[in-house]
């Protein structure tokens, strides 16, 4: 059941970009299994965070709901409960949750009370049983064989918690599978409660390559009817599909480029949920992410060698000196530097690189920052055996590295057999190393051909190294790559344009809850 909302609730601020048609504030809540800086394995958590921060910077009430992973806890010095402990109900278990805040910090003047208010708040779902682990998804390669539960426990207890965290109406916003149980329990479980009926709901998909299969004997154990497993809802190719269902529920789905949502659509590239996609109609839409400008800006990064700009290019120089020091390379201003910052998995685009043509003899430096799957980590030490002078391997990943590696590079390989959105091709961008990617996702929509950046179309190792010999062929043109380099440094990649359209997505939802009550989706026979 839901929480009672504390008498002590804080009343929203006064000025707000979303309202209800009554004239009511109206919040957001995000819903997700990672966020920067407390838990991430990839680009997810920063996503949610970056973009929760901007909301909240424009006036948006905005909040986010994760799990009190181990790591988590770790990143945090206090937590002030919420309340006390509440029993959450899922399927046949009954257990207790705490609900814990990041503590706001006082001061005399007032000055960190108001900065709270332009602040994402930060709220943890605690159970030491279910998120007290070394890991966030699983340990030694391999899942936890109860993530179903945990993440089925997850959304249950933060939509238990709501009413001690937004009052009145508001946009749930959930993210990628492991959130997406939350607007499936609130279309069923709480379908006709007064407060609930309230709640609007959007899900993010940021990796459709991972959607929650189960088996389907997990639907009564995760407090579900058994009349949402069907073809139409929860139900795939005999499993029990959680994104889906996530994608039946929700009054609206957004992806992270317009790009990627026209391939979701697709045999292609729907990681075989493109009917469901399709079936959304004018309810799923594509908005590309943005990056942190202030984070990601030469001119004041205090972690870079030297800091540049695009009207002065020279502190560049000493970064790439910086780099090659770094990681013991020979200092050659005649060659350029490859640099990759990624998970090493197939997804990245491990094999066009590996592939037998070539691309390691080129007279060029590599540099490959990011941990993976043993076979790239294997087959990427082997080069650097054969060629330590001009090939490193680092697989120690650390924020402060990739800042180094990407200034101090020239072209960032990103050969992606597909990239939902992507990061750091527009972190790249701001630096002027050049991209070299391929026309994927959110990849085709923020890197332009000759201008800012070289893409290649097919996933195929020789196209791969046409692209490279475009790229090297143009840096041997002095004028023209710094051009492009300028070019690159003066786009706009921040969140602003992004922002304004998730706030079109929300009234769009909420338009559509005033006009028919929030939408159940009928289970079918």
């Amino acid at each position: 059941m839901p929480l009672a909302a504390p008498e002590s609730a804080a009343a929203p601020p006064e000025a707000f970009p979303l309202q209800a048609r009554d004239g009511r504030p109206v919040g957001v809540v995000h819903l997700a299994g990672e966020l920067a800086p407390y838990a991430r394995t990839g680009g997810l958590g920063e996503a949610v965070a970056s973009l929760a921060a901007h909301q909240a910077a424009s006036g948006l009430s905005t909040s986010i709901v994760m799990p009190l992973y181990r790591q988590a806890r770790a990143r945090v010095p206090e937590l002030v409960p919420v309340g006390d402990p509440y029993e959450v109900q899922v399927g046949f278990r009954r257990e207790l949750a705490q609900l814990y805040t990041v503590p706001a910090v006082s001061t005399r003047d007032g000055a960190e009370e108001r900065r709270t208010r332009t602040r994402p708040r930060h709220y943890f779902v605690a159970n030491d049983y279910y998120f007290e682990r070394a890991g966030i998804y699983g340990e030694g390669g391999g899942d936890y064989g109860d993530n179903a539960r945990r993440y089925a426990f997850f959304c249950a207890a933060a939509l238990a918690a709501l009413p001690r965290i937004a009052i009145g109406p508001l946009v749930l916003h959930a993210h990628d599978w492991h959130a997406s149980l939350a607007p499936t329990y609130l279309r069923t479980w709480y379908a006709t409660h007064p407060y609930y009926r309230e709640v609007s709901t959007v899900l993010s998909v940021h990796n459709a390559g991972f959607q929650g299969h189960f088996d389907p004997g997990t639907v009564p154990d995760l407090g579900l009817p058994w009349e949402v497993f069907n073809w139409q809802q929860l139900e795939w190719y005999g499993k029990l599909n959680l994104l889906k269902g996530g994608l039946a529920f929700s009054d609206a789905v957004i992806t992270v480029s317009p790009n990627h949502a026209t391939e979701l659509r697709t045999p292609a590239g729907g990681f075989g949920l493109h009917d469901a996609f399709r079936a959304l109609g004018d309810r799923f839409t594509g908005i590309v992410n943005g990056i942190d400008q202030n984070i990601w800006d030469p001119e004041r990064d205090p972690r870079i060698a030297a800091r540049y700009s695009r009207d002065d290019l020279s502190g560049k120089h000493e970064c790439r000196l910086a780099l090659q020091r770094m990681y013991r390379l020979p200092e050659r201003p005649d060659v350029p530097i490859f640099v990759m910052s990624a998970r090493l998995v197939w997804q990245k685009g491990l094999d066009l690189l590996l592939a037998d043509t070539g691309f390691f003899d080129l007279d060029a430096q590599f540099i490959f920052l990011g941990a993976g799957e043993q076979r790239y980590e294997d087959a990427l030490r082997a080069r650097e055996a054969r060629a330590p002078e001009r090939i490193r391997v680092d697989t120690a990943f650390s924020d402060v590295k990739e800042h180094q590696l990407i200034a101090g590079g020239d072209v960032l390989l990103m050969p992606c057999q597909y990239e939902p959105c992507g990061l750091t091709q527009m972190r790249a961008q701001r630096y002027g190393t050049l991209p070299l990617v391929r026309a994927v996702g959110g990849l085709a929509d923020t890197v332009e051909h000759g201008a800012t950046g070289f893409i290649f179309r097919a996933y195929d190792a020789g196209a791969f190294v046409a692209g490279v010999i475009r790229a090297l062929r143009t840096w041997q043109d002095r004028a023209a790559w710094q051009a492009m380099m300028r070019e690159a440094m003066a786009r706009d990649f921040g969140w602003a344009r992004s922002e304004e359209r998730y706030l079109a997505v929300y009234r769009r939802v909420m338009q559509d809850a005033v006009a028919g009550g929030a939408p159940v989706v009928a289970p079918t026979a």
